[in-house]
């Protein structure tokens, strides 16, 4: 799948910002005025930042408000039901905390709740994709919570949280990569699956659909390779987790948290590039590119 820089950009800052309104809305901390309003304004910044990078992969930015009508059937569309839903219900709760210092537990909890079903949501639209065997696996929505909360931890100061999380998201990390190496080739589409000829004998392309380059090759085709992709993990195991847990065990200071966030952050994206440059779609049967 083409890495589109508007859906790295909108699975690495909303996971990130859902993730810190978790713990907010769970009150960890627990805390109330100005400090409240920058804890909540810097979930929000990425939250929404996210929610609207995600607008620039559409062909008509301007119909997006159509994807809400789908929720039925739809996980982009319960998606952004549920991210409307978690961002009035926690700006409620920031208001308490910020204007009267109080904080309504009960609506911190289903805020919470809503925030981590947001980011399932998310995972579940490449989770349910048959003709992508890379993200069939519930491990895809695993991953993605466990990432949103380690990162969301390490924001919200939540320090004994994070140095659990981080090493479980990357071992969830590695074991979503592992499994999705060898994903394609055990879901058994080829050729011959694709075009329903196999009983006829061996199938083979006489010649390329297209003499030149189109949509679906732009878009489901792309390539990376293996030594490059090696590379990349590398770097986003680094960045994303091992850097974050090993600054965890220096003494607590706001530099050392934007550090911390800042690889992270890098990490993730490294790693959401090859989540959308390693899924390797059927349709590329049909160009000789699986």
């Amino acid at each position: 799948m083409h890495p589109a820089p508007s859906v790295i950009v909108f699975t690495t800052l909303s996971g990130l910002g859902f993730g810190m309104l978790a713990w907010l809305g769970l009150g960890f901390p627990l805390v109330t005025g100005w400090v409240a309003f920058a804890m909540f304004a810097l979930a929000y910044a990425l939250a929404v930042g996210g929610l609207l990078a995600s607008t620039f992969h559409l062909g008509h930015p301007e119909r997006a408000i159509k994807a809400f009508s789908q929720w039925r059937s739809s996980w982009l569309s319960r998606e952004g039901v549920v991210s409307v839903a978690t961002l009035t219900v926690m700006a409620l709760y920031a208001a308490g905390a910020v204007f009267f210092d109080v904080h309504w537990a009960l609506l911190g909890w289903i805020g919470a709740g809503l925030s981590l079903l947001t980011v399932f949501c998310t995972a579940m639209i490449y989770a349910q994709l048959d003709t992508v065997p890379r993200w069939k696996t519930p491990l895809t929505p695993v991953l993605f919570v466990l990432i949103s909360m380690a990162g969301g931890a390490l924001l919200a100061g939540q320090i004994w949280a994070a140095m659990v999380l981080f090493p479980v998201a990357a071992i969830c990390q590695v074991m979503w990569w592992l499994r999705g190496d060898g994903a394609f080739k055990l879901a058994g589409s080829t050729l011959a699956t694709a075009t329903g000829l196999g009983d006829r004998g061996r199938v083979r392309a006489f010649e390329p659909p297209h003499t030149g380059t189109n949509y679906l090759l732009r878009e489901f085709a792309f390539e990376v390779g293996r030594k490059h992709a090696d590379k990349l993990r590398v770097i986003a195991l680094t960045l994303g987790f091992v850097i974050p847990f090993s600054l965890l065990w220096l003494p607590f200071s706001y530099a050392v948290v934007l550090i911390a966030g800042l690889s992270h952050l890098a990490g993730i994206a490294a790693s959401r590039w090859l989540f959308f440059a390693q899924a390797e779609h059927v349709v590329g049967l049909y160009y000789g590119k699986r």
